[in-house]
């Protein structure tokens, strides 16, 4: 629809509509973190123990998701003036989010020794940046939108995750270990850009 319309104009549902998602999805995150009852004690500790990657394919896939949402949310927030084609994006990022909790149960059980599940995981994760970073760049050049949330290169931010996770889908055919450390190295990463916008926000503030 072209600008004006009631539904570039009301960016509360569309809102509204990512904040459950995004919610549900997060939700859905937890439900294989579990012990099976009736279990002895020797059993009980065993089960404990193997829910280990559960909980970290969990943990992973919360704060990435955690950052998702904080971007998806400011990018909605500049997309309620243009509608269009960012409104379009968005609903797809919405899209694939639902479907991450497939891939991060893929990852739990296989993610040490089948290569597709890494691949699987890593390529939603890229996905959903490809997206996000799309609906930005589609503001910026159509509509002068400078920055998402205050201080951040968003491009470099967004460019990043698709740099970190797309380069381990390679790896992930050969050592699907080696991969999922891979991503790790975003960590640094992401702290170093954060460093640069603040000194590049001093300079520009003195």
């Amino acid at each position: 629809m072209r600008n004006g319309s009631p539904s570039s104009a009301r960016p509360d549902r569309l809102i509204t509509l990512s904040d459950g998602i995004f919610a549900i999805a997060m939700t859905l995150l937890a439900l294989d973190v579990r012990v099976p009852p009736g279990l002895n004690s020797e059993q009980f500790h065993d089960a404990l123990r193997e829910t280990t990657p559960q909980l970290a394919a969990y943990a992973l896939s919360f704060l990435i998701l955690g950052v998702f949402w904080r971007d998806q949310r400011q990018i909605l927030l500049m997309s309620a003036q243009t509608g269009g084609l960012p409104q379009h994006l968005a609903l797809a990022v919405l899209g694939v989010i639902a479907l991450v909790p497939f891939p991060t149960s893929l990852l739990a059980e296989y993610g040490t020794r089948e290569p597709w599940a890494v691949v699987l995981y890593a390529t939603a994760i890229c996905l959903i940046d490809l997206l996000q970073l799309t609906m930005y760049v589609t503001l910026k050049g159509r509509h002068g939108v400078r920055t998402v949330g205050e201080r951040r290169d968003t491009t470099a931010d967004l460019s990043a995750t698709i740099a970190v996770f797309g380069t381990s889908v390679p790896i992930a055919f050969f050592a699907p270990q080696a991969a999922m450390w891979c991503w790790l190295a975003l960590f640094p990463v992401k702290a170093a850009l954060g460093r640069q916008e603040r000194l590049r926000s001093t300079r520009q503030d003195d």
